[in-house]
């Protein structure tokens, strides 16, 4: 396959237009989560990739008809696809995240869908800086993780997660399930044993766009075995491998040092696990 685009995403040139999508993100996996039946693992809540940026899969509405919403980035606006066909766009232009939800809810009242969502992370009316060449990049982006984390999750065995965006965190990611309980203390929280592999813009933790894999629970000694060049393994606040996404845009192929990455950590943790 010919090597997808990895653009520079240069967290402190596009950091604005980041924290931007970042709220607005959250408004689409708001509504969908009020009205989608509950999922494991949180799934009726999460954002998936398309051609032109980020959007929820059919949102059930009134008299069995559905609806969907899309962070277009391409047309630079929220789409809302109704269920009489019509599409009616919401321009982004800089406005407050509380501006974007009300121009939301009212188009949805005008075709009788009323969901009840918390917007407690809507009420700040302060306009937000969005900057569409910045928004162009991160979708170019976006599509070329989502595609080869398509690729990686076809060839792992057992029960794998879609490949889907979070708005809380604002990260692309999969898990794969070695589907066993996993054994913890006795006292703290169990859970289905995992592997997560995602893609973050950055964060506190680790202030760049960055790609990893935390196994859950980490297995004993796993931090001793070698990833590939310019990789390490994360130790502070989380347990994990971490890749640098400029390291895969500096590659020479940046399709094969990203998979590699993926399946060199998914190879000596699921063996762990057994």
């Amino acid at each position: 396959m010919a090597n997808p685009p990895f653009p520079p995403l240069n967290l402190t040139a596009w950091q604005p237009t980041r924290d931007t999508l970042h709220l607005y993100s959250k408004l689409p996996g708001k509504i969908r989560g009020a009205l989608t039946p509950f999922q494991s693992h949180w799934w009726h809540v999460s954002l998936h990739v398309d051609d032109v940026g980020l959007t929820t899969p059919p949102i059930p509405a009134p008299n069995g008809r559905t609806f969907r919403l899309t962070l277009s980035l391409t047309r630079h606006a929220l789409l809302i696809a109704l269920p009489n066909g019509d599409e009616h766009a919401i321009p982004l232009q800089n406005q407050s995240p509380a501006s974007l939800c009300e121009q939301t809810l009212d188009v949805l009242e005008r075709a009788g869908i009323r969901p009840k969502i918390d917007r407690t992370p809507f009420t700040d009316d302060t306009p937000r800086p969005y900057h569409p060449p910045h928004a162009e990049a991160y979708r170019a982006a976006l599509l070329s993780v989502h595609g080869l984390f398509q690729q990686f999750r076809a060839t792992l065995p057992g029960e794998r997660s879609p490949v889907q965006l979070w708005p809380h965190h604002f990260d692309l990611s999969l898990v794969w399930f070695s589907g066993r309980e996993a054994d913890v203390p006795a006292g703290e929280e169990g859970g289905p044993e995992q592997i997560g592999f995602g893609f973050s813009t950055g964060d506190e933790s680790v202030p760049e766009a960055y790609f990893y894999a935390n196994p859950w629970p980490f297995p004993d000694g796993l931090q001793e075995t070698p990833l590939p060049p310019g990789a390490q393994w994360h130790t502070t606040g989380w347990m994990g491998g971490l890749l640098p996404y400029r390291v895969v845009v500096a590659s020479e192929n940046p399709a094969q040092t990203l998979l590699q990455f993926l399946q060199t950590v998914y190879r000596h943790a699921s063996a762990r696990m057994q």
